[in-house]
């Protein structure tokens, strides 16, 4: 699928993209958690799968002064098949593009899913770079290679046709996934992903990404980088390996489909994986013992 066709799709099928209103308007006011850096991968707008809700609540929480989208914002191979782009889709575009014009440098790296986009590489959309990747320094002085991942999936180099079959398999894997969590979601209970909780349980799983994350960091330690961020493989992960005797970190900012995670930069360097369920769960919580009722010390002493 070609920029070209994806944007006759988008055409068609969209009175107004990118959109000039959100359906839900950003919330006026409130604070927001500042990062120096926020890495956010594998949204997959365009299908049923993608936690839009969660996402938009992520984007009107926090904010940065750079944020890498690290591919797969887009699913290209999906939108050929069946369009689907609810107005939540519009509303992350929307919050993404108005960060970009409030200041935020705003990289997007095309993954495997939206390489129709790695067309226009080296080009600006709207305040948006487009790079096939990226170097990242940090607060503290790492230097950090980005970029997507598909580029080290051996299914992906040898075996394309086999990639399209289990993107089909992952799909089916998603629709049991929101099925799940509607269920969940009537009986109170908080977001949990059936697909992370299966990946763990399958060994060859576990092997491939085991494999993955030593790849990638080995590439980086050959390129003489620190470390790497990517995606990809929908695993969220810190880890460190070694190359020619020097730690290499491997960063892995997860997916906004099954573990709807971010990676972020603190302003003094540090880096940290946000679980965003999570993060949702303890304000709640939060917000729930400041609304309750104080006990009276003067009732309780009478």
């Amino acid at each position: 699928m070609t920029g070209a066709d994806l944007s006759d799709l988008i055409n068609d099928n969209i009175a107004s993209f990118p959109p000039g209103r959100p359906r839900t308007p950003e919330p006026e006011g409130g604070a927001r958690r500042r990062y120096r850096t926020i890495w956010i991968s594998d949204v997959h707008l365009g299908t049923k799968g993608c936690n839009a809700e969660l996402l938009i609540d992520f984007l009107d929480s926090v904010d940065s002064e750079t944020m890498y989208l690290v591919g797969d914002i887009i699913d290209g191979w999906r939108l050929k098949k069946k369009f689907y782009w609810p107005a939540a889709h519009n509303d992350i575009v929307w919050r993404i593009m108005k960060r970009a014009r409030r200041g935020t440098r705003v990289v997007y790296i095309p993954g495997n899913h939206d390489e129709m986009f790695r067309q226009f590489t080296g080009l600006n959309f709207g305040g948006i770079e487009i790079r096939r990747a990226a170097f990242h320094d940090t607060a503290d002085g790492r230097r950090l290679m980005v970029l997507h991942g598909d580029e080290f999936d051996a299914v992906m180099l040898s075996h394309r046709w086999l990639a399209f079959v289990g993107d089909h398999a992952y799909h089916l894997m998603m629709k049991c996934n929101i099925a799940v969590n509607t269920v969940r979601r009537w009986m109170g209970k908080p977001y949990w992903s059936l697909s992370k909780a299966a990946k763990h349980k399958v060994k060859n799983a576990v092997e491939f990404i085991g494999k993955y994350e030593e790849v990638v960091a080995r590439a980086a330690g050959e390129r003489g980088v620190d470390g790497v961020v990517c995606g990809h493989i929908h695993t969220a992960e810190f880890r460190t390996f070694q190359h020619n005797g020097k730690p290499v970190e491997y960063w892995n900012d997860g997916d906004w489909v099954e573990g709807c995670n971010a990676l972020v930069e603190h302003h003094d360097g540090r880096m940290e994986i946000l679980h965003w369920p999570e993060e949702m769960k303890r304000r709640a919580e939060s917000e729930a013992a400041a609304a309750a009722p104080q006990d009276d010390p003067a009732r309780e002493a009478a």
